[in-house]
């Protein structure tokens, strides 16, 4: 029953208790385990598609910029729909919370520990960031756990919602591959200040940061990754299921770690960079 109370969420086929008695428990209705949602349109995918590429170029687009955007462009739509698609897809102008970053009533809010920090070193600080990625038939939402020094991307995670669940998965398979970090530092989302998370962390004897209103700077070579990921691998292929798409992006991830030089790197991959390796060339073979 604490397990039940804990997760916040109905188990099915749990031994003991029945799906009645477990929304009891946790008052929900028993129309709310049924329900499967509906899909998007193709139509309200399309304008997902064309919100998010836009919203690269004008992160201070907020649903009435983006849909006088939308309207110039040639699409009849209101400003209902563009705000509500921007919600899902946890979009909000930059000046305001976005809503992948919404964070939950009961969850724990951590303080900020990185104000003036400096990073000189692999595994001092790691971060965590998710977003939105358009395919032809459907979306799906994706994590990555990334070293703050040498933006090396350590793990990721898809899903088709945004349960905490996948966030968790990728800090897991981080903390099991690599040196754990001293800080781990995000926004204060539902999914980073959930109990699974911070207790994962809590564990590990990592110390918690989360970002403070009006710090969204800190977290730029994340959106600096997003902006490259989109352009490079997903909006040029248009992936068709979410198969074709985790290998793609699979692909990209590993040519980004080992290929990719950066300046504030000394022109070192961030690969190089977190293994303290010199400047070297490296041949990718496909798998």
């Amino acid at each position: 029953m604490s397990r039940i109370r804990r997760k916040g969420k109905v188990v099915p086929g749990h031994p003991r208790l029945s799906v009645v008695r477990q929304c009891k428990l946790l008052g929900l209705s028993r129309s709310s385990v049924y329900y499967r949602p509906i899909g998007e349109s193709n139509r309200n995918l399309d304008l997902m598609r064309q919100i998010d590429e836009q919203f690269l170029e004008t992160p201070w687009y907020g649903s009435r910029l983006m849909c006088r955007h939308l309207r110039r462009e040639g699409h009849a739509v209101g400003r209902k729909r563009i705000r509500r698609l921007m919600r899902k897809m946890g979009l909000a102008a930059i000046y305001q919370k976005p809503n992948t970053s919404a964070p939950h009533p009961e969850h724990r809010i951590y303080p900020y520990l990185l104000k003036g920090m400096e990073i000189t070193e692999p595994n001092k600080v790691w971060c965590a960031d998710i977003t939105y990625i358009p395919m032809r038939r459907g979306f799906l939402y994706l994590v990555v756990v990334m070293d703050w020094y040498s933006r090396k991307v350590l793990s990721w995670r898809l899903s088709n919602s945004l349960d905490a669940d996948f966030c968790v998965e990728a800090l897991q398979e981080a903390l099991a591959r690599f040196p754990k970090p001293e800080i781990f530092n995000t926004d204060q989302g539902c999914q980073f200040t959930s109990m699974e998370f911070a207790e994962t962390l809590t564990k590990a004897g990592v110390r918690i940061s989360m970002d403070g209103r009006g710090r969204w700077r800190d977290n730029i070579m994340v959106e600096r990754l997003w902006r490259s990921l989109k352009y490079e691998c997903i909006y040029l292929n248009a992936y068709e299921g979410g198969l074709e798409t985790r290998r793609g992006i699979g692909f990209w991830v590993e040519l980004y770690n080992r290929r990719r030089p950066h300046s504030s790197l000394d022109d070192r991959t961030p690969f190089e960079a977190y293994w303290r390796l010199p400047r070297q060339g490296y041949r990718y073979k496909a798998a």
